[in-house]
């Protein structure tokens, strides 16, 4: 790539660093949500530009690309033959830079809206400009208030964002209307299984741009932020032609493993870390709380809520959260999420693994790198200073937070199965 193409970008975009090492650049656009990531020939046969899309999600691994992508270009060179499985993928990033950067994708999750996400970016094979017509015609709808507006809309001339149950809420009352009209009209159609997904992700990214929230749905602003008045609108999703057979997978991860073919090269894996802060209750770090919202708006099933918040009730702490979020000790003494990232490791066929993990996850480095070497080598560990999720500094966690100097560092492992 040119250096008066690099130039004309920096000079255009607001810039990540450089990554001198291994001779990235990545540019992020504020107006489409997208990290685009310009590789030098050198890294690749080629020149590729590979973007992302997806909703603010906690745990977000959007600065993290370009070290994980770099990371498995070192052990595949022929791309055309490698097949990677993205095992807990969330808000798919990872999984679309994978199939946007020519690999085969296997992606997981047990998440219902990323199923939704997957499917629309990964199994696609129209040009973006075919779902134009099903967008306009999901725009035109008439407002219609329905379950959505009575559960989750507020009064915009209220400079609380609530209504007259006193609660806070996520949107305003006309654009829940939309979402009410839009959602049913979704269901209506009838469509394909690609083209109600892409109407799915159309939706839910466009309430992610209208929210009032801090980027999860387990409370919100008292009151209603800029953006939450502005008019609910879909776009096309920044959806690509997919030349590879991707496969979307919708398990619990042990589940997952078991199904997987037999060449997958490379197995990423992003677990819900839990926390090591023995304060925090269990239930504010499950991702099913987060987005329970997401998971309603695509299966449209009008369940059972509790909470201030408007939780489904299949997320509360009886039922919700995975052995990677747990916080307790199991009948050896060792922590349970420990525990169960050494079954995924163990458990796991592909020839390299790479894992993320965080500094403020129950897991210690030091029991990562006893459970890596126990079933591999690891050939690379990065250590990345990655800015606090936003929780840590609300004011109703305060009581919970750990030292406010203590770095949070993100890790990536890579570790060749021997």
């Amino acid at each position: 790539m040119g250096n008066h193409l690099l130039k004309r970008l920096e000079e255009k975009s607001q810039k990540y660093p450089v990554d001198r090492e291994q001779r990235l650049v990545y540019t992020w656009d504020n107006t489409k949500d997208t990290l685009t990531i310009l590789q030098s020939a050198s890294i690749m046969n080629g020149n590729i530009s590979s973007s992302t899309q997806a909703v603010k999600y906690a745990g977000s691994k959007l600065k993290l690309l370009p070290y994980i992508l770099s990371m498995s270009q070192k052990v595949s060179e022929n791309i055309d033959n490698i097949t990677v499985f993205d095992g807990f993928s969330g808000s798919t990033r990872v999984s679309q830079l994978y199939a946007k950067s020519g690999y085969t994708v296997y992606a997981n999750d047990s998440a219902s809206y990323s199923r939704v996400f997957n499917t629309a970016f990964l199994l696609n094979s129209k040009p973006p400009e075919a779902y134009q017509g099903l967008i306009d015609h999901l725009n035109a709808l008439k407002p219609v208030e329905g379950w959505f507006t009575e559960h989750y809309g507020g009064d915009a001339f209220n400079k609380a964002s609530c209504n007259g149950d006193g609660l806070k809420k996520p949107w305003q009352r006309k654009n829940t209307a939309k979402l009410d009209a839009i959602r049913e009209e979704i269901d209506r159609l009838n469509l394909d299984e690609v083209s109600r997904a892409v109407a799915l992700t159309s939706l839910i990214l466009a309430l992610d741009r209208v929210d009032s929230t801090l980027g999860h749905f387990a409370a919100y602003l008292n009151d209603w932020s800029v953006r939450s008045y502005r008019d609910l609108l879909l776009e096309v999703p920044a959806l690509w032609v997919n030349q590879r057979r991707n496969v979307v997978m919708h398990d619990d991860i042990f589940d997952a493993l078991r199904q997987l073919p037999d060449n997958i090269i490379i197995a990423y894996f992003d677990p819900p870390y839990g926390s090591n802060n023995e304060k925090m209750p269990p239930s504010r770090i499950r991702y099913a709380s987060y987005y329970h919202i997401w998971t309603t708006i695509c299966l449209n099933d009008r369940p059972e809520l509790f909470g201030k918040a408007g939780r489904r009730a299949d997320t509360s702490d009886a039922i919700a959260g995975s052995v990677f979020e747990d916080f307790r000790k199991g009948a050896s003494g060792r922590f349970i999420a420990t525990e169960a990232l050494e079954k995924l490791i163990k458990e796991t066929r592909s020839d390299y693994i790479i894992l993320s993990y965080s500094s403020g996850g129950r897991a210690t480095t030091d029991e990562l790198n006893e459970v890596l070497n126990m079933y591999g080598k690891i050939v690379e560990i990065k250590k990345i200073d990655y800015k606090k999720n936003i929780m840590a500094t609300m004011k109703w966690t305060n009581d919970w937070a750990k030292d406010v100097a203590e770095k949070n560092y993100e890790y990536l492992f890579m570790m060749e199965r021997i």
